[in-house]
């Protein structure tokens, strides 16, 4: 295990950066076809254990909006990486919440249809999970703890104390939780709203929505914990954030035909 973790933290270092969609410098060295199966596999597994929404207007729903966002990634990206074919579910879950899988699977739970007040609403969310596909954040996330747990092996080889070893390792893994692994997560989250911004407009799913929903989030969600210390940016920093991007999204959904999913 110790070779197989020294082995990876050399070939992150001999291979350096690559870039995301949106010119991100970023490390995913794993293979896509292993996050594929991956993905597959929880996706099953979470199908199996968790009840679904088994209405046929609200899988249509969420289908329809979903092949909307896909066919315009398409054409927003058309350099990312796309899934030869994409799943969506709806769970009976009251949890305003929604994920995606490596190999485009999506899950969307039920409690966000109730926080949702219209289509373009539930495409920001929709948007927001492709993103994170086309983004490969799944991959960046896995081989970044990966890089994590080569650098404490490292730390633990050239330590010749126990004690000393772990004191390092617990001080390194604070360290390495604030100031490596939350504002990357925080860096994805961002990335992944501002291309499912671009993408719901070009979709033609009016972008402003996508401010009136996470207002609609903010509003259920109550208190939220600091930023530094979350994965997520919190709903100030996000609903600023897109609302600097709003001008652009704009000028793309003028110049589509708009989304007719309601079914």
């Amino acid at each position: 295990m110790k070779a197989l973790i020294l082995s990876l933290a050399a070939l992150i270092f001999l291979t350096g950066c690559q870039e995301s969609p949106t010119g991100r410098n970023r490390l995913a060295l794993v293979p896509d076809a292993v996050l594929a199966d991956m993905g597959q596999q929880n996706f099953e597994q979470m199908k199996q254990q968790n009840a679904l929404i088994t209405r046929p207007d609200v899988n249509r729903l969420v289908q329809c909006i979903t092949e909307a966002l896909v066919v315009a990634a398409q054409t927003e990206y058309p350099e990312a990486p796309m899934p030869q074919s994409w799943k969506v579910a709806v769970f009976d879950n009251p949890t305003p919440n929604a994920f995606a899988l490596p190999g485009g699977k999506i899950g969307v739970h039920s409690g966000l249809l109730e926080i949702a007040e219209n289509q373009a609403q539930l495409a920001t969310v929709v948007g927001h999970e492709i993103a994170h596909v086309l983004a490969d954040h799944g991959n960046e996330r896995l081989t970044q703890e990966l890089g994590l747990q080569a650098g404490m092996l490292l730390i633990g080889l050239f330590t010749e104390s126990e004690i000393a070893e772990d004191q390092i390792q617990q001080a390194l893994g604070i360290g390495a939780q604030l100031g490596i692994t939350l504002p990357f997560s925080r860096a994805h989250e961002e990335e992944a709203d501002l291309m499912g911004l671009g993408i719901m407009a070009r979709a033609g799913f009016e972008p402003d929505q996508s401010v009136r929903l996470w207002q609609n989030m903010a509003r259920a969600s109550g208190a939220q914990p600091l930023e530094f210390l979350s994965t997520h940016p919190n709903h100030d920093t996000r609903i600023a954030s897109l609302q600097n991007q709003l001008a652009a999204a704009r000028s793309v959904f003028e110049t589509v035909p708009p989304a007719n999913c309601q079914i």
